[in-house]
């Protein structure tokens, strides 16, 4: 089930880093969703979450990531990676089954 996203070690690392904020009993898992909504139709939603019965459970590390199955079909193949430095904006999502996407990346069509 790993293979369904890929995690780059730099948001493993940023990811940890807020979990000790927001996350600090480690009982949440990171949970990846999809909402409609966005300039593309849409958006990518990430926020640390309880596990809900159907969620679909990765571990990355000590990183677990939870999907709802509604979300796969969209988030299937992705690369979460987090950007910084001067023209980083934080996390990035790099989707193979976009179509298109709007200028900000937050946003995407199918």
């Amino acid at each position: 089930m790993e293979s369904l996203i890929q995690i780059t070690d730099k948001a493993i690392q940023q990811i940890q880093n807020i979990a000790k904020t927001d996350n600090p009993d480690g009982k949440k898992g990171l949970r990846l969703a999809v909402t409609g909504g966005g300039c593309s139709g849409l958006s990518y939603k990430i926020e640390f979450s309880d596990q809900k019965e159907k969620d679909n459970v990765l571990t990355f590390g000590d990183v677990k990531v939870l999907i709802d199955p509604k979300s796969v079909i969209y988030l299937k193949g992705i690369v979460l990676d987090f950007k910084d430095g001067l023209n980083g904006k934080g996390f990035s999502f790099d989707n193979p089954n976009a179509k298109n996407t709007c200028g900000c990346g937050e946003s995407f069509s199918i």
